[in-house]
């Protein structure tokens, strides 16, 4: 299969779990234009992931870190935020080179001495050696992410809008090729959220239990011709998608964002 013969934007969804799923990997999204990768969010295990989204893709080519030009980071909250110190530990080691995180300054602000210090602040180059301490910008390059201000990466312009949620997060578009990919990350429902996300060809939006997270019932309500763009994710392993009036995002199928379509070449639950 040639990834790139049709110049669109593809999306893959390695985890379409919620927090507490015992039944899928937590939510994050693989973006894809012209054979470069963006990935959106990183949680355990990502390589893993990564490894078995590609195989169910049927991809040409394994999916690795080594792909992906950076990772949009939405929050710190560990399902979205877990595979960080893996992401960069591997870029490291194995790659040589330092993993691009690309994030609004107040996710930013809490990333190392928040969440990634206590595993990464020091190592040891020998048995016999002192530990070296180490920061930061040793590991990551981070990009700063402002609203109204559209950030260009290789073939993908990204954009953000920030949520409601308990900890500060971003909402992400990406467009490429003349599409544009929505994804709301996680939120509490919010109209002025819905209305930047609506000129997006295909929208891919939580729905959860409890006050930050956006209830089924909002998203249901909405006019059928925006429901028909967009998907379900980060749903609870008791949602009922037969009954669902909105289709949900299906681990590893890899999605043509202006259709909408499923494109891989392997079958998911029977389905093409």
């Amino acid at each position: 299969m040639n990834e790139t013969k049709n110049k669109t934007l593809h999306v893959i969804a390695p985890g379409t779990g919620d927090a507490f799923s015992a039944l899928k990997y937590s939510s994050c999204l693989a973006v894809e234009a012209d054979d470069r990768w963006l990935l959106i969010d990183a949680p355990h295990p990502i390589r893993k992931m990564l490894r078995e989204a590609g195989e169910t893709a049927a991809l040409s080519h394994p999916l690795d870190l080594d792909r992906f030009d950076g990772v949009v980071l939405t929050h710190l909250h560990a399902d979205h935020a877990s595979g960080l110190e893996g992401f960069g530990f591997f870029n490291h080691f194995a790659l040589q080179r330092k993993a691009r995180v690309l994030t609004d300054p107040a996710v930013r602000e809490e990333l190392w001495n928040g969440h990634l210090r206590a595993g990464m602040h020091q190592l040891m180059h020998g048995p016999e050696a002192e530990p070296v301490s180490y920061t930061l910008g040793d590991f990551f390059e981070l990009v700063d992410l402002y609203e109204r201000e559209p950030h260009v990466l290789g073939p993908f312009t990204i954009e953000t809008h920030r949520t409601v949620h308990h900890i500060p997060t971003i909402a992400v578009k990406v467009r490429a090729n003349g599409v544009t990919l929505g994804y709301s990350a996680d939120t509490a429902f919010r109209e002025d959220l819905i209305e930047w996300l609506s000129d997006a060809d295909l929208i891919i939006h939580e729905t959860n239990f409890g006050g930050a997270h956006t209830p089924y019932e909002k998203l249901a309500a909405l006019p059928e011709a925006l429901r028909a763009k967009m998907r379900l994710i980060a749903y609870p392993d008791s949602f009922d998608e037969a009954g669902s009036v909105i289709t949900t995002m299906r681990q590893g199928a890899r999605i043509d964002v202006r259709t909408g379509e499923i494109v891989n070449g392997k079958r998911l639950n029977g389905e093409t």
